[in-house]
C-alpha cells in the first residue's frame, strides 16, 4: 500500500455570498454538496470502519474548498460555470423561506437563471476549470 499523499486533478469547490450569517453559511455548503455526491460517485470514496470493525457511510475522497465572495463575484461565477458545462448546485434565497425539498425546487423553477438571487454555487470538475469559474473569490475565512 501506497503511503505517498494522493494529489487530485479534480476540484470540489463551495462559493459562498460573503453576507450569509454562519448558520447561512454551514447550511447551504451542507446542501450544495449533497448534490455533488449524489450525483457524481466519483467524488465518493470507499466506507470507513474503526479498530472495533463498525462501519461508518463513505465520504467524498478529497477536500471541498469554501470560497466567499460578493452577488457578483457568485453570478460571474455561475456563469462561467454553465459555459464550461461544470456539475454544479445552486442555493438562492428564496429556498430560506422554504421548508421542503417539493418547494425548493419549484422555487428554483420559477426563475430565470440570470436572475437567479444565487448565495451559494458549488462546482466539480478538472482544478484548472473548477479555478478559472470562481476567479475573483477568495478563500473562505
Amino acid at each position: 500500500m501506497s503511503t505517498e499523499p494522493i494529489r487530485f486533478d479534480t476540484k470540489i469547490a463551495v462559493l459562498l455570498r460573503g453576507d450569509l450569517e454562519s448558520w447561512q453559511r454551514l447550511n447551504v455548503t451542507a446542501f450544495l454538496v449533497s448534490g455533488l455526491g449524489a450525483t457524481l460517485p466519483e467524488v465518493v470514496g470507499e466506507p470507513y470502519e474503526d479498530a472495533d470493525s463498525v462501519s461508518y457511510l463513505p465520504m467524498f475522497r478529497q477536500p471541498v474548498l469554501v470560497f466567499e465572495g460578493t452577488k457578483e463575484t457568485l453570478k460571474a461565477a455561475h456563469e462561467r460555470a454553465l459555459s464550461r458545462s461544470l456539475p454544479r448546485a445552486v442555493f438562492t434565497a428564496d429556498l430560506f423561506a422554504t421548508g421542503n425539498d417539493r418547494d425548493n425546487r419549484a422555487a428554483v423553477r420559477a426563475v430565470p437563471t440570470a436572475d437567479l438571487d444565487l448565495v451559494g454555487l458549488a462546482v466539480y470538475g478538472a482544478r484548472g476549470a473548477v479555478d478559472k469559474a470562481l476567479k475573483g473569490a477568495r478563500m473562505h475565512p
